[in-house]
């Protein structure tokens, strides 16, 4: 769990405050006698597959093809792969 917590009592008071924190793109939690049992967090917008796809290239999550306009070469074949799956089980 990252990010504050704050009791009922203490979020009713500070209302504003946790508001502040979440559209800085925190979550806060609010807890009840001791366990937390709310989040509050930034509304995650819908997102194009482009818009996605784009951000995972800024994370280094995908890395882009060299050339996007190259066929698909599958790759060589091995036989046996249902032997090699059983003798793996045991």
């Amino acid at each position: 769990m990252s990010g504050s917590v704050y009791s009922t009592y203490e979020a009713k008071a500070k209302f504003s405050e946790i508001l502040r924190k979440v559209r800085a793109g925190e979550s806060v939690y609010v807890s009840y006698r001791g366990r937390e049992v709310a989040e509050i967090r930034p509304v995650v917008r819908a997102q194009s597959v482009e818009e996605r796809y784009e951000k995972l290239v800024e994370r280094g999550i995908i890395v882009p093809a060299r050339d996007p306009k190259a066929p698909l070469v599958p790759g060589p074949k091995r036989t046996g792969a249902l032997a090699r799956f059983l003798e793996s089980r045991d």
